[in-house]
């Protein structure tokens, strides 16, 4: 007799989450003709042109090996946590401690390293809603308890009255990720301070602090030469977790930080915590050419400005056609209302007008569609006509 497949308990319930994006992944029309030519590809942040010659640049000459070890064990390597202590002190002014960086693997394994080394099986984890995909996986991989808090779905600001309702004697971290994905959203300064003194308010009653992880991916992609506002900066018990895929529009290569702000008390046996974290969880730490480039990487970015055209010009022809849509303030995300209810539906209508973007459903904001402007201009001027189509077949559909 067969036996069958059985695996923990965690990772079960953690499939469980994840499995609407993986059935996207796997299952989807989009999973089935990416690549194809002719398609306009809107539906994730992957590039679509080759990559900025900088960052081959830097790793070509990396790679060249300069000692015995240099493809040896490393972990947080000095040369690229000095890089980052020293790009946070110039465009935040806020003197980080080079011991206080830690390299990871993209902000993805920052999340987990933070998520594992401050919370335990039956605490509570808030994230905001529309979240980035990974959030609720990742909380419950943990062994926490995920809850759910919907933004103020007009501003799309973060909703301090529905945090303040979701905070119990065991909560333990909030995600915040701002620039947000999917809404584009930059948290102000006004609603970070409430957070700030709802948070400090909440730790103080619970006997322990409640910690802030800032997720901060797309925090030098913003738009309209807006400044960018660090939770961090406000509230002490805070973890700074940035990645370089989305400046550098490599997401496969995996390389980011950790961050500890010099208002985290207790910083020493935190950086130990981690550091420890990162050995258990499979070395979780980026590759040796990765972080020796990291210092040439930190000066390189993609066109913001062309990228902030290409927002303009996506705005402006999706409104002309009748979308209603908002203007980001940063990322490189569009979200337009669906025309009809269901945005799975429209999803397939735009795929047949060669024309792939995501669902709102897997960013929980059913009635929506996510547009990525990491599509090349080709695909943009390809894709409109589509957008059009589908608009109308969708209008059609309504009756």
């Amino acid at each position: 007799m067969e036996r069958q497949l059985e695996v923990s308990k965690r990772i079960q319930n953690t499939m469980g989450v994840a499995r609407p994006l993986f059935e996207f992944f796997t299952g989807s029309t989009w999973s089935q003709r990416a690549g194809e030519a002719g398609i306009s590809d809107f539906a994730f942040g992957n590039p679509h042109d080759m990559p900025l010659p900088g960052l081959v640049r830097a790793l070509e000459r990396w790679t060249v090996p300069q000692n015995k070890d240099w493809y040896a064990y490393k972990m947080s390597e000095r040369v690229a946590q000095e890089a980052v202590a020293a790009a946070l002190q110039e465009r935040r002014g806020v003197p980080f401690d080079v011991d206080d960086i830690r390299l990871t693997t993209g902000a993805f394994s920052g999340l987990s390293v933070a998520l594992n080394i401050v919370v335990n099986p039956g605490d509570e984890v808030i994230f905001i809603s529309p979240p980035w995909f990974f959030y609720e996986a990742l909380i419950t991989a943990t062994g926490g308890k995920a809850v759910r808090v919907p933004i103020n779905s007009e501003a799309f600001d973060l909703d301090i009255e529905a945090i303040a309702a979701a905070i119990t004697p065991q909560t333990r971290a909030i995600i915040i990720n701002s620039p947000n994905n999917p809404t584009g959203k930059i948290y102000p300064p006004e609603t970070l301070q409430r957070l700030s003194a709802l948070l400090s308010e909440g730790s103080n009653r619970n006997g322990r602090p409640i910690y802030l992880l800032s997720d901060e991916a797309y925090s030098r992609i913003v738009f309209d030469q807006q400044p960018y506002y660090s939770p961090t900066t406000y509230y002490p018990y805070s973890f700074l977790i940035y990645t370089y895929g989305k400046t550098l529009l490599s997401p496969g290569e995996r390389l980011g930080y950790l961050a500890l702000p010099p208002t985290m008390p207790h910083r020493e046996e935190m950086r130990l915590a981690i550091t420890t974290e990162q050995l258990i969880a499979g070395h979780a730490f980026p590759n040796a050419i990765l972080q020796y480039a990291l210092p040439d990487l930190e000066q390189i970015t993609i066109d913001i400005e062309h990228l902030q055209k290409k927002r303009d010009r996506m705005v402006y022809e999706l409104r002309q056609m009748g979308y209603e849509v908002h203007v980001p303030q940063g990322t490189f995300y569009l979200l337009p209302r669906s025309p009809i209810a269901d945005d799975m539906r429209f999803i397939e209508l735009l795929a047949e007008e060669n024309v792939f973007c995501l669902p709102g459903k897997l960013v929980e904001l059913p009635g929506y569609f996510r547009i990525s402007l990491t599509a090349n201009d080709e695909m943009i001027e390809r894709g409109l006509p589509g957008f059009a189509a589908a608009r109308r077949k969708a209008l059609q559909l309504k009756g």
